[in-house]
């Protein structure tokens, strides 16, 4: 699951009985849950046997001046936290996204069909041309925002609502997961 300031990895399955999340955090014993699967792997050179995974990911973290990553055991699944750089404030409007306040505004209140009109109010513009310029048409071109008439696109019933891509860009600018939680797969086996 992806996060404004983190990546989610959730795998389903358990860690080894010998190992803890805390555990993994020093020099440890490779153990698959699945040798099976593991071994085509390792023969295909994908993975190695050493288990020092982990431990590498580690201090390629602290290389890059980020923070720990995080391991938790949770309803069966087995979660890795990893953490994005604090480049900006997380509290200014639109930041990390790329998106401008205005913009932010508009995507929020796109969930139902709205007349350009009613999305300039909610923007606070009052100049047509410029809000179309300046906040909607890079929306559309970002794939953020859609027509409702495509292909009139100066039709006067012209509407515009949030697409798929939009919607995953507010989950993110409100830090909640793009998909909710992730269903276990098989059996327990990672």
């Amino acid at each position: 699951m992806l996060f404004a300031d983190r990546l989610e990895v959730w795998n389903p399955g358990e860690l080894h009985p010998s190992l803890t999340p805390e555990a993994l955090r020093a020099p440890h014993a490779s153990i698959p849950r699945n040798p099976l699967i593991a071994e085509p792997l390792f023969l295909a050179r994908y993975i190695e046997k050493a288990g020092t995974g982990i431990l590498d990911m580690i201090n390629l973290c602290r290389n890059a001046k980020l923070r720990a990553p995080g391991f938790r055991q949770e309803g069966g699944q087995f979660i890795q936290t990893l953490w994005r750089p604090k480049t900006v404030e997380r509290d200014q409007v639109g930041t990390m996204s790329g998106l401008s306040g205005e913009q932010v505004e508009v995507l929020q209140n796109s969930a139902e069909d709205k007349t350009l009109l009613e999305l300039m109010v909610v923007a606070g513009r009052t100049n047509r041309t410029k809000f179309r310029d300046q906040v909607i048409n890079p929306l559309l071109t970002d794939a953020l925002l859609e027509m409702t008439i495509p292909n009139k696109p100066k039709s006067r019933l012209q509407k515009y609502r949030l697409t798929a891509k939009g919607q995953f860009r507010i989950n993110l600018l409100a830090n909640k997961p793009p998909y909710g939680s992730i269903p276990p797969l098989m059996g327990g086996e990672r």
